[in-house]
Protein backbone atom coordinates (compact mmCIF):
# COMPACT_ATOMS: atom_id res chain seq x y z
CA UNK A 1 0.00 0.00 0.00
CA UNK A 2 1.47 3.23 -1.34
CA UNK A 3 1.23 6.66 1.11
CA UNK A 4 -2.25 7.92 0.20
CA UNK A 5 -2.32 11.15 -1.75
CA UNK A 6 -4.60 13.57 -0.03
CA UNK A 7 -4.79 15.63 -3.54
CA UNK A 8 -7.02 13.26 -4.85
CA UNK A 9 -9.97 13.57 -2.26
CA UNK A 10 -13.45 15.45 -2.82
CA UNK A 11 -13.40 18.77 -1.95
CA UNK A 12 -14.54 18.24 1.32
CA UNK A 13 -18.87 19.48 1.82
CA UNK A 14 -18.48 21.26 5.12
CA UNK A 15 -16.26 23.83 3.51
CA UNK A 16 -18.12 25.99 1.82
CA UNK A 17 -17.76 28.33 -1.23
CA UNK A 18 -17.75 31.95 -0.37
CA UNK A 19 -19.63 34.63 -2.27
CA UNK A 20 -20.09 38.33 -1.16
CA UNK A 21 -22.17 39.29 -3.61
CA UNK A 22 -24.75 36.39 -3.05
CA UNK A 23 -24.52 37.01 0.67
CA UNK A 24 -25.18 41.12 -0.05
CA UNK A 25 -27.61 39.81 -2.86
CA UNK A 26 -29.96 37.82 -0.39
CA UNK A 27 -29.97 40.24 2.42
CA UNK A 28 -30.74 42.51 0.26
CA UNK A 29 -34.16 40.34 -0.82
CA UNK A 30 -34.82 39.78 2.78
CA UNK A 31 -35.36 43.53 3.40
CA UNK A 32 -37.53 44.54 0.68
CA UNK A 33 -39.79 41.36 1.82
CA UNK A 34 -39.95 43.02 5.04
CA UNK A 35 -40.34 46.52 3.68
CA UNK A 36 -43.21 44.98 1.96
CA UNK A 37 -44.48 43.57 4.78
CA UNK A 38 -44.50 46.87 6.57
CA UNK A 39 -46.05 48.17 3.59
CA UNK A 40 -49.02 45.70 3.59
CA UNK A 41 -49.90 46.62 7.49
CA UNK A 42 -49.62 50.17 6.53
CA UNK A 43 -50.41 51.07 2.87
CA UNK A 44 -49.99 54.92 2.88
CA UNK A 45 -45.64 53.93 3.03
CA UNK A 46 -44.20 54.43 -0.42
CA UNK A 47 -42.21 51.42 -2.45
CA UNK A 48 -38.39 51.12 -0.93
CA UNK A 49 -36.40 50.22 -3.97
CA UNK A 50 -32.65 50.34 -2.96
CA UNK A 51 -31.05 48.55 -6.26
CA UNK A 52 -29.05 51.47 -7.38
CA UNK A 53 -28.65 54.02 -4.45
CA UNK A 54 -25.18 52.82 -3.34
CA UNK A 55 -25.65 56.15 -0.93
CA UNK A 56 -28.17 54.78 0.68
CA UNK A 57 -28.00 54.03 4.48
CA UNK A 58 -29.52 50.87 4.18
CA UNK A 59 -27.17 49.99 1.07
CA UNK A 60 -24.28 50.81 3.42
CA UNK A 61 -25.82 49.20 6.51
CA UNK A 62 -26.25 45.66 4.17
CA UNK A 63 -22.90 45.25 2.60
CA UNK A 64 -21.35 46.20 5.95
CA UNK A 65 -23.43 43.53 7.52
CA UNK A 66 -22.66 40.97 4.88
CA UNK A 67 -18.69 41.52 4.61
CA UNK A 68 -19.13 40.76 8.66
CA UNK A 69 -21.22 37.48 7.79
CA UNK A 70 -18.45 36.41 5.09
CA UNK A 71 -15.34 36.81 7.73
CA UNK A 72 -17.52 34.49 9.96
CA UNK A 73 -18.14 31.88 7.48
CA UNK A 74 -14.50 32.19 6.41
CA UNK A 75 -13.33 31.64 9.85
CA UNK A 76 -15.81 28.52 10.00
CA UNK A 77 -14.08 26.82 7.04
CA UNK A 78 -10.67 27.89 8.65
CA UNK A 79 -11.78 25.87 11.27
CA UNK A 80 -13.39 23.20 9.19
CA UNK A 81 -10.11 22.66 7.47
CA UNK A 82 -7.91 22.73 10.49
CA UNK A 83 -9.48 19.14 11.43
CA UNK A 84 -8.90 17.29 8.10
CA UNK A 85 -5.41 16.08 7.74
CA UNK A 86 -5.08 17.47 4.02
CA UNK A 87 -5.76 21.33 5.31
CA UNK A 88 -3.96 21.15 8.70
CA UNK A 89 -0.92 23.03 9.31
CA UNK A 90 1.27 23.92 11.64
CA UNK A 91 0.28 23.67 15.75
CA UNK A 92 -3.13 22.21 13.95
CA UNK A 93 -1.50 19.54 12.76
CA UNK A 94 0.52 18.37 15.86
CA UNK A 95 -2.82 18.50 18.13
CA UNK A 96 -4.37 15.99 14.51
CA UNK A 97 -0.76 13.81 14.57
CA UNK A 98 -1.20 13.79 18.32
CA UNK A 99 -4.22 11.60 17.91
CA UNK A 100 -2.39 9.18 15.77
CA UNK A 101 0.25 8.98 18.44
CA UNK A 102 2.59 11.20 15.80
CA UNK A 103 4.62 13.80 16.69
CA UNK A 104 6.71 16.51 15.06
CA UNK A 105 10.65 16.63 15.19
CA UNK A 106 11.86 19.72 15.50
CA UNK A 107 11.71 20.87 12.05
CA UNK A 108 9.80 18.79 10.49
CA UNK A 109 7.73 20.33 7.64
CA UNK A 110 4.05 19.89 7.88
CA UNK A 111 3.79 18.14 4.39
CA UNK A 112 6.61 14.89 6.28
CA UNK A 113 4.71 14.73 9.07
CA UNK A 114 1.44 14.47 7.13
CA UNK A 115 3.59 11.61 5.64
CA UNK A 116 4.11 10.10 8.49
CA UNK A 117 0.40 10.31 10.10
CA UNK A 118 -0.23 8.72 6.83
CA UNK A 119 1.81 5.72 7.02
CA UNK A 120 0.94 5.69 11.18
CA UNK A 121 -2.50 4.78 10.17
CA UNK A 122 -1.87 2.44 7.55
CA UNK A 123 1.01 0.43 9.70
CA UNK A 124 -1.59 -0.06 12.78
CA UNK A 125 -1.20 -3.54 12.62
CA UNK A 126 1.24 -5.06 15.54
CA UNK A 127 1.80 -7.75 12.20
CA UNK A 128 4.16 -5.75 10.95
CA UNK A 129 3.55 -4.05 7.62
CA UNK A 130 5.74 -2.47 5.54
CA UNK A 131 3.77 0.88 6.63
CA UNK A 132 4.80 0.95 10.37
CA UNK A 133 8.44 -0.07 9.62
CA UNK A 134 8.49 3.13 7.51
CA UNK A 135 7.03 5.31 9.82
CA UNK A 136 9.09 3.93 12.56
CA UNK A 137 12.41 4.72 10.29
CA UNK A 138 11.21 8.19 9.36
CA UNK A 139 10.90 8.94 12.92
CA UNK A 140 13.84 8.24 14.09
CA UNK A 141 15.95 10.97 11.99
CA UNK A 142 14.77 13.77 10.37
CA UNK A 143 17.23 12.97 7.38
CA UNK A 144 15.44 10.59 6.36
CA UNK A 145 13.96 11.75 3.30
CA UNK A 146 12.28 8.20 2.45
CA UNK A 147 12.29 4.34 3.57
CA UNK A 148 12.07 1.45 1.26
CA UNK A 149 11.06 -2.06 3.00
CA UNK A 150 11.43 -5.42 0.99
CA UNK A 151 11.63 -8.43 1.12
CA UNK A 152 14.09 -11.29 -1.35
CA UNK A 153 11.62 -13.71 -2.31
CA UNK A 154 10.82 -16.01 0.76
CA UNK A 155 13.45 -14.88 3.04
CA UNK A 156 12.08 -13.73 6.47
CA UNK A 157 15.08 -10.86 6.84
CA UNK A 158 13.32 -7.66 6.25
CA UNK A 159 15.59 -5.03 4.11
CA UNK A 160 15.84 -1.63 4.94
CA UNK A 161 16.70 0.67 2.46
CA UNK A 162 17.27 4.51 3.44
CA UNK A 163 17.03 7.74 0.89
CA UNK A 164 18.41 10.49 2.98
CA UNK A 165 18.45 14.27 3.18
CA UNK A 166 22.53 13.96 2.90
CA UNK A 167 24.47 14.47 0.11
CA UNK A 168 23.43 12.43 -3.47
CA UNK A 169 20.81 10.91 -1.12
CA UNK A 170 23.86 8.40 0.26
CA UNK A 171 22.66 7.45 4.22
CA UNK A 172 25.75 8.16 6.06
CA UNK A 173 26.53 4.72 8.95
CA UNK A 174 25.60 7.19 11.59
CA UNK A 175 21.77 7.32 10.11
CA UNK A 176 21.84 4.01 9.61
CA UNK A 177 22.45 2.82 13.01
CA UNK A 178 19.51 5.60 14.40
CA UNK A 179 17.36 3.77 12.33
CA UNK A 180 18.26 0.46 12.78
CA UNK A 181 17.96 1.31 16.60
CA UNK A 182 14.70 2.58 15.89
CA UNK A 183 13.71 -0.67 14.35
CA UNK A 184 15.12 -2.97 16.66
CA UNK A 185 14.05 -1.34 20.21
CA UNK A 186 11.94 -3.66 22.26
CA UNK A 187 8.62 -1.64 22.38
CA UNK A 188 8.18 -1.80 18.22
CA UNK A 189 10.23 -5.23 17.48
CA UNK A 190 8.34 -8.20 16.68
CA UNK A 191 10.60 -11.43 18.35
CA UNK A 192 11.21 -13.06 14.86
CA UNK A 193 12.02 -9.83 12.82
CA UNK A 194 15.59 -9.76 12.13
CA UNK A 195 16.51 -6.50 9.99
CA UNK A 196 19.34 -5.26 7.27
CA UNK A 197 19.24 -1.56 6.88
CA UNK A 198 21.93 0.31 4.24
CA UNK A 199 21.66 3.27 1.94
CA UNK A 200 19.10 2.84 -0.75
CA UNK A 201 21.12 4.83 -2.57
CA UNK A 202 24.77 2.91 -3.78
CA UNK A 203 25.25 4.22 -7.11
CA UNK A 204 25.78 8.04 -7.83
CA UNK A 205 25.88 8.96 -11.17
CA UNK A 206 27.36 12.27 -13.50
CA UNK A 207 25.35 12.55 -16.87
CA UNK A 208 27.29 14.66 -19.40
CA UNK A 209 25.32 15.75 -22.56
CA UNK A 210 26.31 18.68 -25.57
CA UNK A 211 23.49 20.79 -25.71
CA UNK A 212 22.34 22.97 -28.96
CA UNK A 213 19.46 25.85 -27.94
CA UNK A 214 16.81 27.76 -30.20
CA UNK A 215 17.80 30.85 -31.85
CA UNK A 216 15.62 33.14 -29.11
CA UNK A 217 15.82 31.09 -25.84
CA UNK A 218 17.82 32.43 -23.40
CA UNK A 219 20.94 31.62 -21.34
CA UNK A 220 18.99 30.56 -18.27
CA UNK A 221 17.86 27.43 -20.31
CA UNK A 222 20.64 25.59 -19.71
CA UNK A 223 20.53 25.79 -16.14
CA UNK A 224 16.72 25.18 -16.20
CA UNK A 225 16.99 21.59 -18.20
CA UNK A 226 19.33 20.53 -15.23
CA UNK A 227 16.95 21.43 -12.79
CA UNK A 228 14.21 19.57 -14.87
CA UNK A 229 16.02 16.73 -14.90
CA UNK A 230 16.65 16.50 -11.43
CA UNK A 231 13.55 17.29 -10.30
CA UNK A 232 12.41 14.56 -12.31
CA UNK A 233 14.70 12.04 -11.29
CA UNK A 234 13.72 12.84 -7.62
CA UNK A 235 10.27 11.70 -8.41
CA UNK A 236 11.05 8.69 -10.40
CA UNK A 237 13.87 6.93 -8.42
CA UNK A 238 13.19 4.02 -6.39
CA UNK A 239 15.01 0.41 -5.97
CA UNK A 240 15.86 -1.30 -8.52
CA UNK A 241 14.78 1.71 -11.22
CA UNK A 242 17.32 2.22 -13.77
CA UNK A 243 18.39 5.28 -15.03
CA UNK A 244 17.85 4.95 -18.89
CA UNK A 245 20.23 6.96 -21.56
CA UNK A 246 16.60 8.05 -23.42
CA UNK A 247 14.72 8.95 -20.60
CA UNK A 248 17.14 11.86 -18.55
CA UNK A 249 17.57 13.20 -22.51
CA UNK A 250 14.37 13.40 -22.78
CA UNK A 251 14.00 15.89 -19.19
CA UNK A 252 16.54 18.04 -20.33
CA UNK A 253 14.41 18.47 -23.87
CA UNK A 254 12.35 21.94 -22.32
CA UNK A 255 11.29 24.48 -24.06
CA UNK A 256 13.94 26.28 -25.65
CA UNK A 257 16.19 23.58 -26.04
CA UNK A 258 16.73 22.43 -29.88
CA UNK A 259 18.47 19.36 -29.67
CA UNK A 260 20.67 17.06 -26.43
CA UNK A 261 23.48 14.72 -27.82
CA UNK A 262 24.68 12.52 -24.26
CA UNK A 263 28.24 11.94 -23.99
CA UNK A 264 28.31 9.86 -20.44
CA UNK A 265 27.64 7.39 -19.42
CA UNK A 266 27.56 5.32 -22.84
CA UNK A 267 25.14 3.31 -21.73
CA UNK A 268 21.77 2.83 -19.24
CA UNK A 269 22.97 2.57 -15.81
CA UNK A 270 21.11 -0.60 -14.28
CA UNK A 271 20.27 -0.38 -10.79
CA UNK A 272 19.93 -4.47 -9.02
CA UNK A 273 16.57 -4.56 -7.26
CA UNK A 274 18.52 -3.66 -3.73
CA UNK A 275 20.02 -0.43 -5.62
CA UNK A 276 19.01 2.97 -6.15
CA UNK A 277 20.40 5.61 -8.27
CA UNK A 278 21.26 9.15 -7.42
CA UNK A 279 22.35 11.84 -9.92
CA UNK A 280 25.51 13.55 -8.65
CA UNK A 281 25.77 16.43 -11.10
CA UNK A 282 24.57 16.87 -14.84
CA UNK A 283 27.27 18.74 -16.85
CA UNK A 284 25.50 20.29 -19.98
CA UNK A 285 28.63 21.98 -22.96
CA UNK A 286 26.61 24.84 -25.08
CA UNK A 287 27.24 23.83 -28.24
CA UNK A 288 25.47 26.89 -30.24
CA UNK A 289 22.30 27.50 -31.45
CA UNK A 290 19.90 26.21 -34.18
CA UNK A 291 16.51 25.51 -35.18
Amino acid sequence: MAPFDLSTLPKPSVVETLDFEQIVSRQKARFQDAWETVRAAYPDLPPYDVGMLETDPAVIQNESESYRELGLRARVNEAARARLLAFAQGSDLDHLAAFYDVFRLPSETDARLKLRVILAIQGRSTGGPKERYKSIAMAADLKVDNVEVYRIGRSPVIYVAVFSTEANGIASPQLLATVKAALEDESVRLANDEFVISSAVQIAVTLSADIWLLPDADSATVERAKTALLTAWELERGLGRDLVREWWVSKLMISGVHKVVPTNPAADIVAAPSQAISISAVDLTLKGRAY
